[in-house]
């Protein structure tokens, strides 16, 4: 009798742990449920490159298209910047989600905080590979702000 009820409860703790979801599927649910069509933010990307004084970036983004981007010093990045490319991968909330979720499943570690009203991603930490060097890629989204 002990064994069917420790094998019935391992049924039901594995079946419950199974239907949890994880904080990033509820983080892009809250971001989804937000229904946020138009925003702004700065964000901040930190890795071994040659931009850094273009730090922090203003996005501006409406119904899920890049409106702009901006250099700190005020001056618009364009398709002909040669770093359009890779800013353009952070562009948007729903483009830093999908970035977030494939680096998840190719890096060794990965450490996120949310923004606890919409979900989006607030600090991101991502190590490729733990023991090599130069591959770290950090993000800080601030000044989040919903536009009208």
């Amino acid at each position: 009798m002990n064994k069917l009820l420790l094998l019935t409860l391992t049924i039901l703790l594995t079946a419950c742990s199974a239907l949890q979801t994880s904080e990033f599927d509820q983080n892009l649910s809250k971001w989804q449920d937000a229904n946020i069509a138009y925003y702004r933010y700065d964000l901040f990307i930190g890795c071994f490159c040659p931009f850094y004084q273009d730090m922090p970036l203003t996005i501006e983004v409406k119904n899920g298209e890049v409106a702009s981007i901006a250099r700190a010093d005020g001056t618009f990045v364009d398709a002909s910047d040669p770093n359009y490319e890779f800013y353009v991968k952070y562009a948007t909330i729903d483009r830093l989600f999908a970035e977030l979720k494939s680096e998840t499943a190719q890096a060794e570690e990965v450490v996120v905080t949310y923004d606890p009203q919409y979900g989006f991603p607030v600090n991101v930490s991502i190590d490729v590979i733990k023991l090599a060097m130069d591959d770290e890629l950090s993000l800080q989204v601030t000044n989040f702000e919903v536009l009208k």
